[in-house]
């Protein structure tokens, strides 16, 4: 039986399903323990410091008997501290990002994916550099500036040339006022050297979700193809990381394998990173299975329902506080405006799951990967953000500054992310109501840009970020970062 330890770079020794099983009996055994939570709550909360606040996060023990509790009000302030820890370190920002689907050409064989190989009534499509183009150019008349690029794993149809030519396409599209400044990567593990060229092609997160840390219904779930082999899949953020990418995205399909097995194994390769590189996940994302062609998903008896899914999000919060968690489009609006409130701080917004999808006047479907849930516009989810009180945010600043990795973290975790975040995300919200809002949201975004400018501490960055938004407004564009 291998050892837990989170310094270990081998799957097995830092997801140990030993410590993962004593850690669930420990939580169940103590879900009740009012004094123990209360404690666990006491070291969870955000405090101030000279500069703003500081959180010690969670273990992956202290964290699952909070996944645990069963006690009403403990749970209901775990959601309170939840929603103060992303207030304290990222205000009341939400991030926008939209995902594009590059091929769906697949080897492998998941049993939860309509991508899987044996599903030979799907559609299979890939884009060329023209159409490529052709969606960035649909992306950025909706006014995305962050993408998070999706490929099915083939060597043949879609090897890591095909990957880094689609990257250099779509920073090169320059259409109206609309760039892409960032491209997150969502592609299958792969080599120390293609991380490297990943990095080179200045991408930014390298996001790969686990599906499951189970080791045995990994191996059932992923039969055949590549994604098979367990050890080779969870280790590949380290390789990553060795790449040079210092900023990567874990998430759990949810649905899959018991989620507190899943919600356990997580918060380990969040230590698991901290421990080995000094950098924990700059973001964690929480998917659930969705139908799809092919896939129906009661086909898994693990679903978990929407307050159990709060209680998981809430819960990652309180763990890994310093992280950006995500929830997308498979999501409702009534699911997502619940997540919003413990502790979400990214949103997909207008998703397309399909091959060359926002190109297309209807949404098409024969290629999706999954059915989308949330199918509002962009300007529908803005206008949205705005209305529940949260500052719509096309921000890429960080990369384009260096901020990335132990350089974001330690900003970060002392608190002083916001002081960037803050007058970044009113900056993009002034260039996405003047080039691409409707009247109605630019009415609503200029009312909150001028109340949220009133709230910035420091003098001189709020007149630096005024003087910014009027030369957005004058349409006399400068290439700001704070």
């Amino acid at each position: 039986m291998a050892i837990y330890d989170p310094k270990s770079m081998k799957a097995e020794e830092f997801i140990n399903d030993e410590e993962i099983r004593e850690t669930l009996a420990y939580a169940e055994a103590n879900k009740n323990n009012a004094a123990l939570i209360d404690e666990i709550l006491d070291k969870a909360r955000p405090r101030k410091n000279g500069s703003g606040c500081t959180c010690s996060g969670l273990t992956h023990r202290e964290a699952s008997v909070l996944l645990a509790c069963e006690i009403p009000e403990k749970i209901q302030r775990m959601y309170e501290i939840a929603e103060e820890i992303k207030l304290a370190f990222y205000g009341n920002r939400i991030v926008l990002f939209a995902p594009l689907y590059l091929s769906n050409y697949c080897v492998n064989g998941c049993l939860y994916c309509p991508y899987h190989l044996k599903n030979k009534h799907i559609a299979r499509r890939k884009l060329t550099q023209d159409e490529v183009r052709a969606e960035v150019i649909a992306l950025q008349d909706m006014g995305h500036k962050r993408l998070a690029i999706e490929a099915g794993e083939d060597p043949v149809n879609n090897p890591i040339e095909y990957i880094l030519e689609c990257i250099d396409t779509i920073y090169s599209v320059h259409h109206k006022n609309g760039d892409i400044r960032r491209v997150n990567v969502n592609i299958a593990a792969t080599t120390v050297e293609n991380f490297r060229k990943l990095k080179d092609a200045g991408i930014g997160t390298y996001i790969l979700f686990q599906e499951t840390y189970h080791k045995q219904s990994h191996l059932k779930l992923h039969p055949t193809g590549p994604k098979h082999d367990y050890d080779y899949h969870t280790e590949a953020m380290d390789r990553a990381m060795e790449g040079g990418i210092d900023d990567v995205g874990l998430g759990v399909l949810f649905g899959l394998e018991l989620y507190k097995y899943e919600f356990a194994g997580l918060i380990m390769h969040a230590e698991h990173l901290e421990a080995v590189h000094g950098v924990g996940p700059h973001t964690i994302s929480v998917p659930r299975v969705k139908r799809a062609d092919d896939i129906d998903p009661d086909m898994f008896d693990n679903g978990i329902d929407d307050d159990t899914f709060t209680k998981i999000a809430a819960c990652i919060r309180l763990a890994v506080p310093y992280t950006g968690m995500i929830v997308s489009t498979r999501e409702s609006e009534a699911v997502r405006r619940r997540l919003l409130q413990v502790g979400i701080s990214q949103v997909s917004g207008a998703s397309r799951t399909s091959v060359g999808g926002y190109t297309e006047e209807e949404r098409p479907h024969d290629t999706e990967q999954f059915d989308v849930s949330d199918q509002r516009t962009l300007d529908e989810v803005v206008r949205w953000l705005m209305e529940t009180g949260h500052i719509p945010s096309f921000c890429t600043a960080c990369y384009r500054a260096g901020r990335t990795g132990d350089r974001f973290m330690s900003l970060c975790k002392s608190g002083q992310i916001l002081n960037c975040c803050h007058p970044n995300a009113l900056m993009t919200l002034a260039e996405y109501l003047v080039d691409y809002a409707k009247p109605e949201t630019q009415q609503l975004g200029w009312e909150m840009i001028h109340r949220e400018l009133s709230r910035i501490p420091r003098d001189s960055v709020r007149r630096v970020a005024e003087e910014n938004i009027a030369a957005i407004k004058s349409s006399n564009r400068r290439d700001f970062r704070f």
